[in-house]
């Protein structure tokens, strides 16, 4: 039988929210899936495919049955985030995916999302599992302005396409916090860091920072990071934006060093240092990946 450990949002203006850790790539303190227990009870991201039982078991120790989870709610559809989406829908039968409607299709359809998946996480894709489909009838697309009410709380849909097209964030009022997507960037939460976050194929750097403004004119008092956990707001806006626009030059300024985005990848991300609780390897990959994705921009702002 599964087990997980579930942990109640402390934030004073936060109630009623769940989360836990996922486990995801091997990894402590990495993925996180949110639940919310309002009449509609709501699950905010999902993990991986292979999270799934850890988010059913999850909503058990919540005391959430599976036939009352009424919305599921992927930030966006990397499938870090909305893996499970369709595993989660086949057990929780009277559930609505709501999914920002850029990448819906992907959710019905997921072929091609698989498969870019592959190519863009490298070594990191043996955790992965494949993606199940979900019938368009049970796809609700949203998009920038939406408001989806779960009863005794509204989530205000805000879009953030910086790190994806398909990304959202998610801001509740009642608990003055934002269910930030990646767009907040990586919290690790032993060491306060936050890290940069721009993978494959479709990293934005100008509109990530216009994403930190869109946060910024919310102001919430509390981020919810799916990587990894809540967190008060503080300074950590300005922060990341800072932790991004060095990264961005860091391997822009590479790229002029060496011969091949290969040899750009593996100059950068060797010298990305490591950080607790993470393990090494993780780090190495997660950095590798987000070279690719900056070399990736910096093509199309050529062209």
């Amino acid at each position: 039988m599964v087990t997980v450990d579930v942990h109640e949002i402390t934030q004073e203006s936060v109630s009623d929210i769940y989360y836990f850790d996922t486990g995801m790539y091997d990894t402590p303190e990495y993925g996180a899936v949110y639940i919310i227990d309002a009449p509609e009870p709501t699950v905010v991201d999902t993990g991986m495919g292979p999270d799934v039982e850890k988010t059913l078991a999850a909503l058990g120790e919540v005391g959430i049955d599976h036939d009352d989870v009424a919305n599921i709610v992927p930030t966006h559809v990397h499938l870090d985030h909305a893996g499970g989406a369709g595993y989660l829908a086949d057990a929780c039968e009277n559930a609505t995916v709501h999914c920002p409607a850029v990448g819906a299709h992907h959710l019905a359809d997921p072929e091609r999302l698989w498969e870019g998946t592959r190519r863009a996480v490298g070594d990191q894709f043996q955790y992965y599992r494949e993606p199940k489909p979900i019938p368009e009838s049970r796809i609700e697309e949203l998009h920038d302005g939406d408001e989806l009410d779960i009863g005794d709380r509204t989530l205000h849909v805000h879009d953030a396409p910086g790190h994806a097209p398909h990304q959202c964030l998610f801001y509740s009022p009642d608990d003055d916090a934002v269910f930030t997507a990646d767009a907040a960037g990586l919290y690790v939460r032993q060491t306060g860091e936050i890290r940069p976050t721009s993978p494959p194929s479709n990293f934005d750097f100008e509109q990530c920072l216009a994403d930190i403004d869109t946060i910024r004119d919310i102001d919430p008092a509390v981020l919810l990071y799916p990587h990894f956990g809540p967190a008060d707001t503080g300074e950590k806006l300005d922060t990341y934006e800072r932790v991004l626009t060095e990264w961005v030059e860091r391997v822009e300024q590479a790229r002029t060093e060496h011969e091949t985005d290969a040899a750009v990848v593996e100059a950068v991300a060797t010298r990305v240092e490591g950080t607790e609780p993470w393990p090494d390897e993780k780090v190495y990959n997660e950095a590798a990946m987000n070279v690719r994705g900056v070399l990736g921009y910096l093509d199309a702002r050529e062209e």
